[in-house]
């Protein structure tokens, strides 16, 4: 899962991949391109903002599956 941050604070919802966050960015006018794999841009979010995973144990902690002997 991959949110925006400002700063160490994530703002809005995470999302499945890195692409659907800058979509939601792009819509909400904090970005004024998507980057490009094959081109180096520049600084496209805002400073202090920026596109980031998140940590697997950062979501809602789920108990493994019990073992049934």
């Amino acid at each position: 899962m991959y949110a925006l941050f400002e700063g160490k604070k994530q703002i809005g919802s995470p999302f499945p991949t890195e692409k659907e966050v800058w979509e939601a960015a792009l819509i909400e006018g904090l970005v004024t391109d998507v980057p490009v794999a094959d081109e180096e841009g520049g600084q496209i979010l805002p400073r202090g903002y920026r596109v980031a995973r998140l940590d697997e144990g950062s979501g809602p902690r789920r108990e493994p599956p019990r073992r049934i002997s």
